[in-house]
């Protein structure tokens, strides 16, 4: 239930990011320097840690989706899904732990 709960967060998430990306985007049509100026709002630390989150919910929502495919596709999906559930879990960790300290380099990088 946790992963059905969290795909369709992570879902919704990623839609979020998604609107609020072309919007800051079409600034481009209308002034170059009002894109400018918000894409400068962007650069903090906060946002950095928005930016891990972004990469946690994108991931997570891929890898779960695959594992979604194969439960429905696959004949023997359904015999295998909580294997494969701590599959996602164990790549989205794997994954994530290089991802983390990337951004947080970069981080630390952009206060001093």
């Amino acid at each position: 239930m946790w992963s059905w709960a969290l795909h369709r967060i992570t879902g919704v998430a990623t839609f979020f990011f998604l609107f609020v990306h072309v919007l800051d985007t079409a600034l481009m049509r209308v002034s170059v320097d009002s894109y400018n100026a918000v894409i400068g709002t962007y650069q903090n630390p906060l946002v950095a840690l928005m930016e891990l989150g972004l990469v946690a919910v994108v991931l997570y929502h891929g890898l779960n989706g695959l594992r979604i495919i194969a439960v429905d596709f696959w004949a023997k999906g359904c015999q295998y899904q909580k294997q494969m559930l701590w599959a996602v879990a164990t790549i989205w960790i794997v994954v994530m732990i290089p991802a983390t300290f990337r951004i947080i380099q970069q981080v630390l990088k952009g206060l001093s």
